[in-house]
């Protein structure tokens, strides 16, 4: 019996020996708490640590199992579906590794933080005048007007179907426009969505091509953000919203002989007649 006991006691010994020392996977000798050694001879040997992997629908599901004790967690997130909105999780926008903050009750990304924005930024070839949720993306405007006196048609009234609205839209209103007034008729002199699918603008050794006509809302984006962007406009060589008589053109179309325009000087977004003069600020998204 008694050297049964002792050798359980230095079972147990041995075993606590183990749990509270350095670990090694792979290796007899590690040098540090946890060491897992490789297999380089092996070309079938798979190397590697694999993290935990998940989507950001099924974390959302496990948000309440986080907490204090789980701070420093890490996972995976493999694919960014439709799984639903936590406040924790608001960060994750795209595939990569995330870890668990419980004082902050949030999950950030491992590494460098992405670029974050504000309205009123000079960023990305213009001025910041929207950003969405995640403070990552949104839209610009240029630091001036692309001109005044520009017609919204090509010279022929018609239908363009160009009717969409919101951040964003304006995009694909201009592609719209261009194609549909080639196919209605086309004179050959410029006109609003053409400037701004045409324009380039250099900004710190770069070149934006892709600008567009802005949809009614985002024009009344830049409109509510005025003194703002008028503020970063005239600090970066640019100039202010021109409040005169003029009204800016949108790309959005009312009919075949009307599309919206706003003016500066008061907010007031009414229909104008396609053939009339109008200014223009063009915009983009990043």
């Amino acid at each position: 019996m008694r050297v049964g006991y002792l050798a359980l006691t230095i079972a147990l010994v041995l075993v606590t020996k183990i749990i509270y020392a350095q670990v090694g996977i792979g290796t007899a000798t590690p040098e540090t708490t946890l060491q897992i050694k490789g297999d380089p001879g092996s070309p079938s040997t798979a190397d590697g640590i694999q993290i935990p992997s998940l989507t950001l629908a099924q974390l959302n599901t496990k948000i309440a199992a986080y907490g204090t004790d789980q701070d420093g967690a890490i996972v995976y997130i493999n694919y960014i579906n439709l799984g639903g909105s936590q406040p924790q999780t608001a960060a994750i926008t795209e595939r990569g590794f995330y870890y668990y903050d419980a004082p902050l009750d949030v999950w950030k990304i491992v590494g460098t933080a992405p670029t974050t924005y504000n309205v009123g930024d000079f960023a990305h070839g213009g001025i910041v005048f929207w950003v969405d949720e995640t403070g990552q993306h949104g839209l610009v405007c240029t630091k001036t007007d692309q001109g005044t006196g520009f017609r919204w048609y090509a010279g022929t009234f018609g239908n363009t179907q160009a009717k969409g609205d919101g951040p964003f839209a304006g995009n694909a209103n201009t592609s719209i426009v261009i194609a549909a007034q080639v196919a209605i008729g086309d004179d050959g002199s410029t006109y609003a969505a053409r400037i701004c699918n045409e324009l380039q603008i250099t900004e710190g050794g770069k070149t934006y091509g892709d600008w567009y006509l802005p949809s009614k809302e985002e024009l009344n984006l830049m409109y509510q953000n005025k003194t703002t962007i008028d503020a970063t406009a005239i600090a970066n060589s640019g100039s202010a919203f021109n409040t005169g008589i003029l009204g800016y053109w949108s790309s959005t179309e009312i009919n075949a002989a009307n599309a919206w325009e706003q003016y500066f000087s008061n907010g007031f977004q009414d229909p104008n007649t396609k053939f009339n003069s109008g200014r223009v600020r063009a915009v983009r998204t990043f």
